[in-house]
């Protein structure tokens, strides 16, 4: 099915299964990207939150358009085809310190959560089992969130749930070419900049299976001088 026809058309319940909801975000952020290009809107630094950051790269000059849609078509497809079986839920929990949240994660006895997306201060998404997540409400509640509210998602995502997708996307990025960014592209997996030194490949693999810093990385983009930011993307979706 082509990007434009499910963007413009749907089905809804198509646009929302992740193998096709990926490509049709990143191809709305980089055509939004190639508008502001061509009014003379030139980032200095970016990211993105998630497969945002596949955008964000393109902007830096690491990846090609052409290269950046096939790997998150790849992405998408792995992430939901090798994602394990499972009644899986995602919550976002308003109210408490990143450091809380982690503490109301442990406490789960039962079924699997886990940290997912930090998203900015007071507000951190967890995913994992439905069980696990319905415990984890219930103890964040207890411990002063303001609120909690379930996500719509179809499985555990920036977990390690989807270990096998990160080994899938590995694979496949071994035939990709990826270069340093020209500009600051600042990266999900620990919220600074990505070097020379990176083994890009390896952390785009490894990010499917671990939290987003979003919180940090916006926190280091303003320390660093950013003191004007453009929101692209579908909704709340960050570049």
């Amino acid at each position: 099915m082509k990007i434009k026809n499910i963007s413009f058309e749907g089905p809804e319940e198509k646009l929302k299964e992740t193998k096709n909801t990926q490509p049709t975000i990143v191809a709305m952020e980089l055509v939004i990207l190639e508008i502001l290009k061509q009014k003379g809107i030139q980032p200095d630094m970016s990211a993105g939150l998630s497969l945002g950051e596949y955008a964000a790269l393109v902007s830096g000059g690491a990846l090609t358009t052409k290269d950046a849609m096939a790997i998150i078509k790849k992405r998408g497809e792995y992430m939901q085809n090798l994602c394990p079986k499972g009644n899986w839920a995602m919550a976002a929990v308003l109210g408490l310190e990143d450091k809380q949240v982690e503490e109301v994660c442990k406490k789960v006895t039962k079924g699997f959560v886990a940290p997912a997306n930090y998203n900015c201060p007071g507000q951190v998404a967890i995913s994992g089992d439905r069980e696990g997540i319905e415990e984890a409400t219930k103890i964040a509640k207890e411990m002063g969130a303001k609120r909690v509210v379930e996500l719509k998602t179809s499985g555990p995502f920036h977990t390690a749930k989807l270990e096998e997708a990160s080994k899938a996307l590995a694979k496949y990025l071994e035939g990709t070419e990826i270069q340093t960014p020209i500009s600051t592209v600042v990266k999900n997996i620990d919220a600074k900049p990505y070097t020379s030194e990176d083994n890009i490949k390896e952390i785009l693999a490894k990010h499917v299976m671990n939290p987003t810093q979003m919180s940090n990385t916006i926190k280091y983009m303003i320390e660093n001088g950013v003191d004007t930011f453009v929101e692209i993307g579908p909704r709340k979706n960050f570049i």
